[in-house]
């Protein structure tokens, strides 16, 4: 069994389209969510979202690449740049034959398959593009990013709904842990933030018109984001071989089932993943310094996981800090995870906890330290970023400092 370690990290998101600017807004408790600019957006109820903004499609790929790539194909191929250039790994010879890309997705090209239901239905044409189904598959963005790299091994997409990224990274975690892979490029991507996707979820009746408040007892719903965050996994042997940065440790993974209610969430199933993890890394509960919650800010989420981690951490749960960084960006929905995973990194490697933003006032049902709308100063050895999805599953990662 190998030590695991990140050495490279990409993202863009709603608070920076880069690693540095996102970790600098989380440190700074900037809000990426705003008023949506979408076609249609006045037929909608709900019109904020955590929306990649200032984005120029045009300046990072040809025309040509452009036909190929709905925008979560190209939010997760601008974030693979940014971690394999940090990361510095070239793979060639045999190592890229074993090296490959797993990604979290749920909705797949979602703009695209908006689009061409308009042009179908709404506009009556009787012909789409050739490249739809390229475009709006769940694995075009994985594929992409394999192809871009020349990574030719074992290479998929997971889609788990809101746990898509923590899984696609758990796997890949386990992959070079056990030797199957030397290295793996893994995270997620997502782009819902179309009329459809949008209109979709105002169906659940979970969203809010005002904004995300985790934790908070004023808080009325989730808020939709977009964007993508990628990792480089690999060996800590080949990473200080080859004189590599290491962010931090990917320690451990651990996923459940509640198997039992397809949208509402169970406390059990979260204290079975949280338990898991902990035991996989070998962390004792009072090791644990922070979590970045699944936080979504509905009152099921919120409640059930501050019970969960209450449970679970018992005494400890009183020192250990949460808090949601989906106040700030949004609900990624697929590629969640994964740009929550930057905020373990900000605590763990800079010793900055980002905070839980948009709070006001406390709620009984969730009295532990949500670190709320100030960023915190401090130590931390181990982290745990939760997530937990529709359809009962759970998958919780582990990690300690580099």
């Amino acid at each position: 069994m190998h030590r695991v370690v990140i050495t490279g990290a990409g993202t863009i998101n709603a608070l920076g389209h880069d690693v540095p600017s996102t970790l600098a807004a989380m440190r700074e408790g900037r809000c990426g969510i705003g008023p949506l600019s979408i076609r249609d957006v006045d037929r909608l109820s709900v019109r904020i979202g955590g929306q990649v903004t200032g984005f120029d499609e045009a300046q990072h790929f040809s025309r040509q690449e452009l036909s190929l790539y709905d925008r979560f194909t190209q939010f997760a191929l601008i974030a693979a740049r940014e971690a394999m250039a940090q990361s510095g790994l070239a793979p060639e010879g045999e190592a890229a034959l074993r090296i490959g890309v797993v990604l979290g997705n749920s909705g797949g090209g979602l703009g695209t398959t908006d689009d061409n239901y308009r042009a179908v239905y709404e506009e009556g044409k009787s012909r789409v593009h050739p490249f739809v189904v390229p475009r709006l598959m769940n694995n075009a963005a994985a594929s992409h990013i394999s192809m871009a790299h020349g990574l030719m091994g074992p290479s998929f997409t997971v889609s788990t709904a809101c746990a898509s990224s923590n899984h696609a990274m758990g796997l890949a975690f386990q992959m070079v842990r056990s030797g199957a892979a030397p290295a793996m490029v893994t995270g997620g991507s997502e782009a819902m933030l179309c009329f459809g996707g949008v209109k979709a979820w105002e169906g659940l009746r979970v969203m809010s018109r005002r904004g995300c408040r985790p934790f908070s007892r004023d808080r009325d719903g989730m808020v939709q984001g977009e964007g993508a965050a990628v990792y480089v996994f690999e060996t800590e042997e080949s990473a200080r071989a080859r004189g590599a940065e290491i962010l931090a440790e990917v320690a451990g993974f651990a996923m459940t089932s509640d198997a039992s209610d397809i949208v509402m969430p169970s406390q059990q199933g979260a204290e079975r993943a949280i338990a898991g993890a902990l035991a996989d890394a070998g962390l004792s509960a009072g090791e644990v310094g922070y979590i970045n919650a699944h936080g979504t800010g509905t009152a099921a989420n919120d409640r059930t996981e501050c019970a969960a981690v209450a449970s679970v951490f018992g005494a400890a749960a009183e020192r250990v800090m949460i808090s949601s960084t989906k106040s700030m960006h949004g609900h990624l929905i697929g590629g969640t995870g994964a740009v929550e995973l930057l905020a373990c990194l900000s605590a763990l490697r800079d010793g900055v906890v980002p905070p839980t933003i948009g709070y006001a006032e406390a709620d009984p049902d969730c009295p532990l330290d949500v670190v709320p709308n100030v960023a915190r100063e401090a130590r931390v050895g181990a982290a745990l970023s939760n997530a937990f999805a529709f359809g009962g599953l759970n998958a919780v990662l582990a990690l300690r400092a580099g």
